[in-house]
């Protein structure tokens, strides 16, 4: 059967949320070197602008790579284990099969031409380095941009040390138009413009001696323009010198870009309060970003009261420590990784890391646990969205689990807790990384263990390891048995069902999840999954072909979940439910609740359930007739399973009625036909075979009634060529000449273009001239 690989977006590169100063002799030189090497390292100090750098030329480079440029941030991840897992995420590959994570990678890129972002490898650079030997070898079409403090040190790497900002020689009097001559000067000036704070005649010799002592390091000069708010240039001009001295003095061994660096953190540290170097310190723990809360429950205490921790984060944010960025309704705070490792430092010598990392495990611990008892209700969306954005900050709290001694009791908890995360929020393959740890420091099993043991054999027979998920749960039930735990033995006694299912063993899977249910019963625990215990049941109803048994399980789960707001089991009531209604014939019915499951299932980016309602949407298409298409769903479904895993589930329950569905939409539109649609299906991105599946297409939303619509008018190639030239200040006359040796222009051609763009005036053509240089 024909396929092909999906078509691919651009790429994930952010947008550009400030200016950036002309580094355009960088830039040409890492694209150079990047078209004769397929491993370009860009080093440097901290703050130099190495991710900066990497980010505009891959902007820069989007179109010569034909399945796009995409960014993998590392700054976050500590564990070496899970590099692959997260440039899998990056590429946003779903893949919940029994082969490797290296292994999907490697079967994604071949064939693929695309350049891969890592930015900031420097804690994981021999993780980093072997994942990037390997793809190189086995995907010829890839090529790989790094940003480290280090080389990767690997064959084929090369490296380039990404030079500071041009500054001026203070000993040489200044020229006029220094700050287009200097973009130290230039990247000072804009920034402090920024803040209010216009840089007069008198104040360019301080600010270039500023510039030039700082070595042109574009975030310690960004630290300094944002003390203008509280000092004149000749003040933190003084400050910096007794600073740099003191550093030097202790450190002679450092390069001179180190103590530069860490003289401009180190005053910018010592111009905050002493309260707000607690904060920064103890917020430092915080991997990713955090709320207002969190920083409340982990950074208060000896010194600084809860109350105060607002107006301290207000302090640090006004001073470029903090970062805010709004989040839906709430707003978030983070920390620069160079301003973040500054203040892990601190916390060390304070004495304070491990009660500060204790307190931000014991916030996590209690978010997984609360999400996870909120889980069985209305709210699972919203828990969905906190737990991504927590997504980091959750391994960090693991992995303080489970290297710090005595701390294996609350690891095993929250690995535990933390199931419908890993099992219904699209990460498995993480989860099983987690428990795996976690219960093999269970030498000697623990309550604890015990319930990390079923949600790992639960995990484990998702991802299709049924042996290793039936092995967990035998054990869960023995250690159950010994402690009396009932509720233990009946999830334990449910998953073990749900394995004899994949097994095919229908008879066995019934009576074990009639007995689990019969266990939840006396103890009156209703949760998702005391009603997957149903909807399984129901499952295997439905292959025993009982239909009105299995239509009348899923009623009743589906009515349950409505009454508690519950939709994640909801969906897999209803997808059973369509399966049930299109064994009965009834093909219109099992469209409907197909339909409403598949929404259901979008909002948690459940792949698996998502590929099992497409397939069951082409065998209701094809019966009625509509074969494109069911072919073209056909196409989407076989696009899903080569990243989910065995298509179908290797069972005859879902293999049979795909072969009807194929042969009927087959006759219905003749080979030919049936192929084109079938194709078109497995080109489809994710997002857009769902609104085909769902019989929805997605509108840009039109301007509101009286207003005029102002998005830009995409411009042509040779237009964007004209748009380059006016930025180098050509008159029109110029700019025809020289596109005439690629081909001929006409003057008036480009004034056109110039009108299409807005530029009617020599004035206004040399402010956007002058704004597009420097972005």
């Amino acid at each position: 059967m024909a396929s092909s690989a999906p078509r691919q977006r651009v790429g994930n590169l952010p947008v550009e949320v400030s200016s950036f100063v002309d580094r355009r002799e960088e830039v040409a030189e890492i694209k150079r070197l990047l078209s004769a090497t397929r491993l370009l390292t860009l080093t440097g100090v901290g703050g130099v602008g190495k991710t900066r750098l990497a980010l505009r030329v891959a902007a820069d480079l989007r179109r010569a790579f034909a399945n796009g440029v995409w960014l993998v941030e590392l700054a976050a991840l500590q564990d070496p284990d899970l590099v692959v897992d997260t440039v899998v995420e990056a590429l946003g590959i779903q893949d919940q099969s029994t082969r490797g994570q290296l292994a999907v990678l490697i079967h994604y890129l071949q064939g693929r031409q695309l350049l891969l972002v890592l930015d900031n490898c420097e804690h994981l650079t021999s993780a980093c380095a072997a994942l990037v030997d390997t793809l190189l070898r086995a995907a010829a079409g890839l090529r790989v941009l790094a940003t480290s403090r280090q080389v990767l040190d690997t064959d084929g790497e090369r490296a380039w040390q990404i030079p500071p900002l041009p500054a001026p020689d203070p000993e040489l009097p200044l020229p006029p138009g220094a700050a287009a001559r200097y973009p130290a000067l230039a990247l000072f000036a804009e920034r402090a413009t920024a803040r209010g704070f216009a840089i007069t005649a008198d104040d360019q010799e301080p600010v270039a001696r500023i510039c030039h002592r700082l070595e042109g390091i574009p975030l310690a000069i960004e630290l300094a323009a944002v003390r203008l708010r509280v000092l004149r240039p000749e003040q933190i001009l003084e400050r910096l010198d007794d600073r740099f001295e003191l550093l030097t003095a202790g450190n002679r061994t450092a390069l001179p870009r180190h103590q530069t660096l860490r003289a401009a953190i180190e005053w910018s540290f010592d111009l905050c309060t002493h309260e707000e170097q607690l904060l920064w310190a103890r917020a430092s723990v915080f991997a990713d970003g955090f709320d207002l809360a969190a920083a409340e429950e982990v950074c208060a205490g000896d010194g600084v009261a809860a109350g105060e921790i607002l107006g301290l984060m207000t302090g640090l944010a006004d001073k470029s420590v903090l970062i805010c960025e709004e989040h839906a309704d709430k707003m978030r705070y983070r920390l620069l990784d160079t301003i973040r490792q500054f203040g892990c430092e601190r916390l060390r010598e304070a004495g304070e890391q491990e009660d500060v990392r204790r307190r931000h495990r014991d916030w996590y611990l209690r978010l997984a646990e609360g999400a996870e008892a909120e889980w069985f209700g209305p709210h699972q969306a919203t828990w969905f969205a906190r737990m991504r954005l927590e997504h980091a900050n959750m391994r960090a709290a693991l992995d303080f689990c489970l290297t710090e001694p005595g701390e294996i009791r609350t690891g095993l908890r929250m690995a535990a807790a933390l199931w419908f995360y890993w099992s219904a929020c699209g990460f498995p393959r993480e989860g099983r990384h987690w428990l795996d740890r976690a219960l093999a420091l269970d030498t000697e099993p623990i309550r604890e263990g015990v319930r990390a043991r079923w949600a790992n054999g639960w995990i484990a027979l998702q991802q299709g390891h049924i042996a290793d998920g039936e092995s967990l749960l035998e054990e869960c039930r023995t250690l159950a048995r010994q402690w009396g735990d009932s509720s233990t033995m009946a999830h334990a006694t449910h998953r073990l069902g749900f394995a004899a299912l994949l097994r095919g063993d229908l008879s066995r899977a019934v009576a074990l999840l009639e007995e689990s249910l019969a266990r939840f019963r006396p103890l009156g625990e209703l949760n998702s999954l005391v009603i997957m215990a149903r909807v399984g049941l129901a499952a295997a109803h439905v292959h025993q072909g009982d239909l009105d048994r299995a239509v009348v399980l899923c009623e009743e789960a589906r009515a349950v979940c409505e009454r508690h707001g519950e939709q994640w089991a909801r969906s897999y009531a209803l997808y059973y439910l369509a399966y049930a209604e299109w064994g009965r014939g009834e093909t219109r019915k099992a469209a409907a609740h197909a339909r409403e499951s598949l929404r259901i299932k979008r909002t948690f980016h459940d792949i698996v359930g998502i590929v099992l309602v497409v397939d069951l949407l082409a065998w209701t298409a094809a019966a009625e007739g509509m074969g494109e298409h069911a072919a073209r769903l056909l196409g989407m479904a076989h696009q899903l399973w080569s990243t989910v895993g065995l298509p179908r589930l290797g069972s005859e329950k879902w293999n049979t009625p795909h072969a009807t569905c194929e042969a009927q939409a087959r006759r219905a539109l003749g080979n030919a036909a049936f192929e084109a649609a079938f194709q078109h299906g497995t080109e489809l991105p994710l997002d857009e075979a769902l609104d085909c599946a769902l019989g929805e297409k997605r509108k840009s939303s039109p301007p509101a009634p009286g207003q005029k619509d102002t998005s830009p008018t995409p411009l042509t190639r040779r237009e964007r060529q004209v748009a380059e030239l006016v930025a180098e200040g050509l008159s029109n006359k110029d700019i025809a000449a020289r596109l005439v040796i690629a081909q001929r222009t006409a003057e008036g051609h480009v004034q056109r273009i110039l009108t299409k763009l807005g530029l009617t005036s020599r004035a206004q053509i040399a402010a956007w001239a002058v704004e597009h240089r420097e972005t």
